[in-house]
């Protein structure tokens, strides 16, 4: 299929051209220009340019996944909530929830210039001269200053109230996310296979919660990839993207998150398995003190966080092994999804008997 019968497919140019008349007249009143950006499964990106500057257009793909309608507007929401804030992000010009326009919700944001990382031979790679020494070891520092922001951003203030479910967060988050791996017994007819380490971290982390903390924006998907960054050094952050997956909790688990990949000063010559090359990058602890120098938050349990988000990430990439088993999915690719979830159960288990 061509990039011009999947844009047909997209967006109705009449229809968004009188929608951006009433709604962002400032884009100009030109011929509107349409370009695909990126088509992804739960979000398609679209360029748009109208005799002034270009935006971007974000919409769920011609053929939604289940939620994707709600789950953009939600991005919409967040990142319109976020504007005049510290937190580095792409500025919401405007959002539709009307289906008639381009046949799906939408939302138009600012085009921001940037580099990300990119998946190649299942490793995050970053352009030059951000792939060595010094440039690479700013970069956690970079993201780390973002999250600093975002957690210091007052969420009801900004108008977010209702957007996620703080209370009792962290102890729901076991339930959640044991739940979700049981789902796919059912879902694929998948029978599950044995993961050693699994019941350890499961019960540590139900046994192990720690006291409640001040609620916050979670990002939820944090990853090079997911950022744009200026391409000139030193690393500097131009915007957090991919907002989808974000809500309101404990704005640690975006710390446990980013900070699972990397090295631990209680053993520095050992570097986690990662998409990334976290080798020459700052340690775990190190970036949580820069942290917690940055909000003011308790960075005593990270081990509990760092341990959450293995237990989180194997929990839901064992799906793709299970699509593999159901024929669904190429067998090589369930089998190397098969190895990195088995890793995050080990290695948590691991964590647990060393450090814990």
């Amino acid at each position: 299929m061509g990039l011009q019968h999947k844009l047909d497919e997209l967006i109705d140019i009449p229809r968004l051209s009188t929608w951006l008349d009433a709604h962002l007249p400032e884009l100009g009143d030109g011929p509107l220009q349409a370009s695909l950006l990126h088509g992804g499964y739960s979000n398609v990106v679209v360029n748009l340019e109208r005799g002034r500057h270009a935006v971007v257009m974000r919409r769920p793909p011609a053929v939604p996944p289940p939620g994707s309608e709600r789950t953009v507007l939600r991005e919409a929401r967040v990142l319109t909530a976020l504007a005049g804030t510290d937190v580095p992000h792409p500025h919401c010009y405007a959002s539709c929830d009307d289906d008639s326009v381009v046949g799906a919700p939408f939302y138009i944001m600012e085009k921001v210039e940037g580099w990300s990382g990119q998946v190649i031979d299942q490793k995050v790679v970053h352009p030059a001269p951000f792939d060595r020494m010094p440039y690479e070891y700013r970069i956690p520092f970079a993201v780390v200053d973002a999250l600093v922001a975002l957690a210091n951003v007052d969420y009801l203030a900004v108008g977010l109230e209702g957007f996620g479910k703080p209370d009792n967060y962290l102890e729901r988050q076991v339930d959640r996310w044991s739940g979700q791996l049981r789902s796919y017994k059912e879902k694929y007819n998948y029978p599950g296979r044995e993961l050693p380490g699994y019941d350890l971290t499961e019960r540590w982390l139900r046994d192990n919660i720690p006291p409640a903390a001040k609620p916050g924006i979670i990002h939820s998907d944090l990853g090079t990839p997911n950022m744009l960054f200026a391409h000139e050094p030193p690393a500097r952050l131009n915007a957090l993207i991919d907002w989808e997956l974000s809500t309101i909790g404990d704005p640690m688990v975006d710390m446990g998150g980013f900070c699972s990949g990397l090295r631990d000063e209680r053993t520095p010559d050992l570097t986690p398995n990662s998409l990334h090359d976290t080798s020459q990058w700052p340690t775990r602890q190190e970036l949580a003190r820069y942290y917690a120098a940055g909000t003011g938050r308790d960075v005593s349990h990270l081990d509990y966080y760092l341990i959450l988000a293995r237990f989180k990430a194997g929990c839901i990439m064992e799906y793709k092994v299970a699509q593999a088993a159901a024929g669904k999915l190429d067998a090589k690719v369930g089998a190397w999804f098969a190895e990195i979830v088995a890793d995050c159960f080990t290695t948590s288990a691991e964590h647990i008997r060393k450090f814990c």
